[in-house]
C-alpha cells in the first residue's frame, strides 16, 4: 500500500535513509522541511507491506515541472518491483499537477535505478560532477516529457 508520508513516518523513513546512503544520508531535519512543503510543493508517500514502511519517496513540483526527490526501499525488498510502485506514483502526482517535464538525479554508479528510469521514460540529459558528497560521485541528469 502507498499512503502519503507523515512526519510519524520520520523513523522508518531515516532507517531506510541510512541504510541506503549512508554517509550521504539526509538529515531528519531536511526530510522534516520536505514535509512541511507538503501539499503546497512536495508530494512525499511512503510504502508498507505487512503493515512496515518498505520504501519512500519524494516529489518536489512547480509551475510545469517537477523533480524526483528520492526514492527509497529497503534492501532486503529490493529486486521485487517496489521502486517501480512508488516511481509510477510520483509519476501520477506529477501528471495530476499538471508537469510537463520531470527530471532527477541518479548516481553515476547506480545502473539499477539507471535502467529503472529509463524503462519510464527518462533519458540522460547531463552529468553534474561530483554532485553527491562526501563521495565525489558524479549525477546523472535525466528528464521524462509528459507523452
Amino acid at each position: 500500500m502507498i499512503r502519503p508520508m507523515t512526519e510519524a513516518d520520520l523513523p522508518a523513513a531515516m532507517e531506510i535513509e541510512h541504510e541506503l546512503f549512508t554517509d550521504e544520508a539526509w538529515t531528519e531535519a531536511m526530510l522534516l522541511g520536505e514535509l512541511a512543503e507538503q501539499p503546497r510543493t512536495r508530494y512525499y508517500v511512503v510504502l508498507e507491506r505487512d503493515g512496515k514502511v518498505v520504501g519512500y519517496g519524494g516529489l518536489a513540483a512547480a509551475a510545469d515541472e517537477g523533480d524526483i526527490q528520492t526514492i527509497g526501499v529497503r534492501t532486503a525488498h529490493q529486486g521485487a518491483g517496489l521502486g517501480a510502485e512508488l516511481l509510477a506514483e510520483l509519476l501520477a502526482e506529477a501528471a495530476r499537477r499538471g508537469c510537463r517535464a520531470v527530471f532527477l538525479e541518479v548516481r553515476a554508479d547506480n545502473g539499477p535505478a539507471q535502467r529503472l528510469y529509463e524503462k519510464f521514460g527518462f533519458v540522460r540529459i547531463g552529468v553534474r560532477k561530483r554532485y553527491y558528497q562526501p563521495s565525489g560521485v558524479d549525477a546523472i541528469v535525466m528528464r521524462r516529457d509528459r507523452p
